[in-house]
């Protein structure tokens, strides 16, 4: 996934007007109204399928096609997605933010203080799980990226990385309603997207190198001594260096 200007630019306007979000309630994930399966039966069953099938043929057309073939459907249903190999992203990036809340178990204390463990702990945790959930197809995941920097296909993407940035704060136990909630999940967002950017140049095991980066990230937001003065500044840096080293490979976002 990507940060964007578009991200940064929200950030700062939601910062500017604090009464505005006191007392907002998250709008698409709570306790009593958790998030809905966005997919059919029938869309999960050949998105899925198609998912095995990526680690092989990318995130592409034919990738879809066979995992119509694979559950039992016509090719012709991979008419069910208007918006084609974009979709297939899509699945894998709600899926696997959807499975975070099953899949990740806390440890009652921290293994480096001894002491229980905070929201800032459980936010890395949550963070590097849904990292590590991109190991099946970290090979082709570049060409997701380019995928979702297509302009008709941002809004999605930039929607779908603040539910993911949402969802680990909620998960780790954040229940703060007030001016910091959004530059909270605005500043996970730009640090797990590096951190993503990051992971598809990583080729150590169990993305150890990935695990490094994402600390060094988290530590270098601890130190920014007034988060309202250098946010904006911090999270264009952070984005930014993460694209040119992607770029430099020669990625083309």
């Amino acid at each position: 996934m990507f940060i964007s200007r578009s991200l940064r630019a929200k950030a700062t306007q939601l910062r500017s007007s604090p009464l505005q979000i006191r007392n907002r309630r998250r709008s698409y994930y709570t306790v009593d109204h958790p998030d809905p399966t966005p997919f059919s039966e029938t869309e999960s069953a050949i998105l899925s399928s198609a998912l095995s099938r990526v680690p092989t043929h990318g995130f592409s057309q034919k990738a879809l096609k066979l995992g119509a073939r694979d559950a039992g459907y016509l090719d012709v249903s991979t008419n069910l997605f208007p918006r084609g190999t974009f979709d297939l992203v899509n699945y894998h990036l709600v899926t696997r933010r959807m499975a975070l809340k099953e899949e990740v178990q806390f440890p009652e204390l921290d293994t480096q203080s001894g002491n229980k463990l905070g929201v800032g702990a459980r936010v890395r945790i949550l963070a590097l799980a849904r990292l590590r959930a991109n190991k099946d197809i970290i090979g082709k995941w570049q060409d997701a990226i380019a995928i979702m920097a297509q302009p008709s296909y941002v809004s999605a993407s930039l929607s779908e990385l603040a539910r993911l940035s949402d969802e680990i704060w909620y998960l780790a136990g954040d229940k703060a309603v007030d001016a910091s909630w959004y530059t909270k999940r605005a500043t996970l967002s730009a640090i797990y997207s590096a951190a993503e950017l990051h992971q598809t140049q990583d080729q150590s095991p169990n993305f150890i190198e990935t695990e490094r980066f994402l600390d060094s990230r988290l530590e270098d937001l601890r130190k920014v001594s007034s988060l309202a003065g250098g946010f904006g500044g911090w999270v264009g840096y952070t984005a930014q260096s993460a694209v040119n080293v992607l770029r430099s490979k020669g990625v083309k976002i």
